[in-house]
């Protein structure tokens, strides 16, 4: 029989487990050994090897490869040994390009393994009696979990109880429409999937209730193990950025072609031999060609997704940190987002006695019964480990149970005197959760909730004092909740709203404060000079968030705050035309949210938005960049967002998004790099053979500067430091192209620059020494000396004088690697040899490295005159 259609007790007893106790600790450590880790078979890893031919896939790459092999055939047939090592050098730098493609790759796979591992999901458990919070994937069979709202499920399991639960199974069953769950049912064997309400199954999430369950199976043993192979892990996906950079290298690609066959025609005129017009022709195809473009921008995010980390940001998806930098709008929850989510209750109001105190750990016995009825409405619960307080759950329903807990009331204890019969769990549109206790032989509702929600349902109690008292109370920014009761006879075996939530009598207020986070008004600062709009968004009394949102500088003069209430009567126009003057949403339901997003949108801008309720998933999806909350938010929240924040941190947000512009900036300063370095190298040759029918570099000294001065100070530009001043610019507009701001107008004059002196140098080596072996030598030190010292001037649109000549340690060492290698084979007999270079006068030498730092001065006074625009 399947386990849905056993009697429960058959299955716990199968499974040696326990309703209260649940496995033990040794139970569960044999279990994972026998059944493994609790995943779905993971996606084939590439072998290195794999790794390392796929590198090979490239058009260029095995051009390069067909012109090595060709021009080893003709070594073959020719008379001069020293003809073998142009078709080696080409193949030991391609082979080197190959293994650094693939152990950057392994280093990515890595990266986002480790990335991963930190994101991964939980499973509530109870083991040996207690309730503990271990990775899902150590959950095995017999294991007691514990689920509700928001929730992943972590592995198939058998209801033991249910409230209110419903689970959305679109995975597994195709209904968009969550599952209704009922613990008490039993199931016939034949039963279809989506009829089997007494089961809960991996990979689908808690829409709504909680519940307690018996895991039956885990890992390849589940209903989704069994299509794991539609599951094995999301394709790889470029970023915009880099799809509009392969593009370009495409569009670059064609032009190159089209130059090598200019080039080629020319030869052939001027009668020069064929073998070396293709290998000129194809060396410089390669050289022209930015394949490495969409790599090191790959490289670039990794490396800004790795300091994220550092920073308390897990982004999921790397076109993330390209968006971002654009951010403009940053909507945040308040409750421990802005604030220290520390809520600790500080006032309690009795209506039976008509007293407010203050709270302590000697408060009147009214004061005592209010407190103990609000914790008995509480899922929240707080226990002592090693003398440290810790607080389980959602920290307004915690701050009640620890203020009980202080009266001599512990939760564990009140639970068991007075039992839970039935409930109505907290809705966020409701905002009220309903719970029938037995009190002294008595059926007691009790319902917890904002005051506004309560009002129309407590007939009994003076509701006019309590609404003065709930606004004094919130005009000092306190949270406040309101309780009220009532009895009944008999208990609904399906409670309705309508029978528990009504005709209530009111019983009195409690007032909580979560202290605005004092880092956080420094951050808002930031944020209004980085030209970002921070909104504040809570569930929150409007009088109290409005004091938090002042005191923090979100909300200034001229800026409205509204209620859900006022944001429903609003049409689309109305909002769209009023949202830049709104700073705070109070009492709003998740819902709302995707309107304000879109509100935004609607204005051209980038918004974020937080968020991490399992309702908040839609608004998480429709903004720019989804913020899920790491501590409080629910899984399903985590797996709609773009971006969790592991501390819950408002400032955490302001600094991704300082990240995100610094690495925007860094890949257009890479990019630019790169190209201008191309377009020179195309130009030099191309107006060479067009005024003097020679080349001035030959293939294999085009290749040598194409792998060791341009890769690897693109990668060190990647790893600048963002400046300083990059939060004091307005934020990037959406659709701006990477090439704006004159960008690339100052690529290609760059690069006719580096034309001009490697041209001059060729030139002038040939002229005085009367060989043009000498002109490609000084050609060769000029060209790649001056992209080696051109990368110090694409660090920033500053002055170096501001930046710091050598502030970015890794251009530094990139920058020493690259002159050493190109001092090696220019004054390294045998290595000259090898790549067709030869001695020259000392004063020639002198004024290669002069030619190399013009571009140096020349970018300086540019800078200096105010010619390059401070963008990032």
């Amino acid at each position: 029989m399947a386990q849905y259609s056993k009697p429960l007790d058959e299955v716990i007893s199968e499974l040696h487990s326990s309703r209260s106790e649940g496995l033990s600790g040794a139970q569960a450590e044999e279990r994972l050994a026998q059944y493994g880790p609790n995943r779905l078979r993971a996606k084939k890893k590439k072998s290195n090897l794999q790794r390392f031919l796929e590198q090979f896939k490239d058009v260029m790459i095995l051009i390069l490869i067909a012109a090595a092999v060709v021009s080893f055939i003709v070594a073959c047939n020719g008379h001069d040994t020293s003809e073998f090592f142009e078709p080696l050098l080409i193949l030991v730098i391609v082979i080197l390009n190959a293994v650094m493609g693939m152990v950057q790759e392994s280093k990515a796979e890595k990266a986002m393994e480790a990335l991963q591992s930190m994101s991964a999901p939980h499973a509530r458990v109870i083991r040996d009696g207690k309730e503990l919070l271990i990775d899902a994937d150590k959950v095995v069979p017999g294991d007691i979990i514990l689920v509700e709202a928001g929730d992943n499920i972590p592995a198939d399991a058998r209801l033991i109880e249910s409230a209110s639960l419903k689970s959305e199974e679109s995975a597994l069953t195709g209904e968009s429409v969550p599952s209704e769950k009922d613990a008490s049912l039993q199931i016939e064997e034949k039963a279809p999937l989506g009829d089997r309400a007494n089961m809960i199954y991996s990979g689908c999430s808690v829409a709504y209730g909680r519940g307690r369950a018996i895991v039956t199976a885990t890992g390849m043993q589940t209903e989704m193990g069994h299509i794991a192979g539609l599951l094995e892990g999301e394709s790889d996906t470029q970023t915009p950025l880099q799809q509009k950079l392969a593009q370009l290298g495409k569009y670059l690609g064609f032009l190159a072609i089209a130059v090598c066959a200019v080039i080629f025609v020319i030869g052939l005129i001027d009668g020069m031999a064929v073998m070396e017009i293709f290998m000129t022709a194809v060396s410089l195809a390669v050289s022209a060609i930015p394949e490495g473009l969409p790599a090191i921008v790959t490289i670039v995010l990794s490396i800004g997704v790795q300091r994220m980390v550092k920073q308390n940001a897990i982004i999921r998806r790397l076109p993330a940190v390209e968006t971002l930098g654009s951010a403009s709008v940053i909507c945040s929850d308040k409750t421990g987002t802005l604030t220290q989510n520390r809520m600790t209750l500080v006032k309690a109001y009795d209506a039976a006695e008509n007293l407010m105190e203050d709270i302590s750990d000697e408060d009147t016995p009214a004061i005592r019964r209010l407190l103990q009825y609000a914790s008995l409405c509480c899922d929240g619960s707080v226990i002592v480990k090693d003398g440290e307080v810790q607080h389980i759950g959602d920290p307004t329903e915690t701050s009640i149970v620890y203020a009980a807990m202080r009266n001599g009331s512990p939760k564990e204890t009140l639970t068991r005197e007075y039992p839970r019969l039935t409930e109505l769990p907290f809705d966020s549109d409701r905002k009220l959760m309903t719970v029938v206790c037995r009190i002294d032989g008595k059926n007691v509702v009790i319902t917890k909730g904002a005051f506004d929600s309560m009002l129309p349902i407590c007939t009994t109690g003076d509701m006019k004092k309590a609404q003065e008292l709930v606004d004094s109370m919130s005009s000092n920014a306190l949270r406040v909740l309101a309780v009220g009761y009532k009895e009944i006879d008999s208990v609904p075996e399906n409670p309705t709203i309508e029978e528990l939530e009504s005709n209530l009598t009111f019983m009195g207020l409690v007032g909580m404060i979560d202290p605005p986070r004092p880092e956080v008004r420094d951050a808002v600062a930031v944020c209004r000079k980085a030209g970002i709009k921070p909104v504040m968004i809570t569930g929150d009394h409007v009088v109290t968030a409005s004091a938090i949102a002042k005191d923090l500088g979100i909300m200034e003069e001229g800026d409205e705050a509204i209620t859900g209430a006022q944001l429903a009567q609003m049409s689309e126009e109305e909002l769209n035309r009023k949202v830049r003057h709104i700073s705070v949403y109070a009492r709003v339901s998740p819902e709302d949210k995707i309107r304000i997003v879109k509100a935004w949108q609607a204005q051209g801008e980038i918004v974020s938005m937080t968020g991490d309720g399992v309702n908040d998933a839609p608004a998480l999806k429709a903004a720019d960049i989804g913020c899920a909350m790491g501590i409080t938010g629910t899984d399903v929240a985590k797996g709609a967002a773009d971006m969790t924040l592991t501390d819950d941190n408002f400032t955490t947000i302001v600094s991704a998004v300082k990240e995100g512009r610094g690495i925007y900036g860094n890949i257009k300063h890479a990019v630019a790099f790169l190209l201008g370095t191309n377009i020179g190298e195309v130009l030099t040759v191309f107006l060479s053979m067009l005024f003097w029918k020679q080349s001035p570099l030959l293939s294999m000294q085009l290749l040598w500067i194409n792998l060791v001065t341009d890769s690897l100070p693109a990668i060190a530009l990647g790893m600048e430091a963002v400046p300083d001043d990059v939060m004091e610019k307005k934020p990037k507009p959406k659709n701006e192209g990477i090439f704006a701001h004159g960008l690339g107008v100052r690529i290609v004059l760059q690069g006719a620059m580096f034309a001009a002196l490697t041209l001059f140098g060729f030139w002038l080596g040939w002229n005085e020494t009367g060989t043009v072996e000498a002109g490609r030598t000084m050609a060769f030190m000029v060209l790649a000396s001056t992209q080696v010292f051109h990368a110090f001037n694409m660090r920033s649109s500053h002055s170096l004088f501001k930046t710091g000549f050598f502030t970015n340690k890794y251009l530094n060492g990139a920058a020493a690697l690259s002159l050493v290698l190109i001092a090696l084979i220019t004054f390294v007999p045998p290595l000259a040899l090898v790549f067709g270079l030869t001695a020259l006068p000392g004063h020639l030498y002198l004024t290669a490295l002069g030619l190399a730092l013009v571009p140096v001065v020349v970018l300086e006074i540019a800078k200096a005159a105010g010619m390059i625009a401070h963008h990032q």
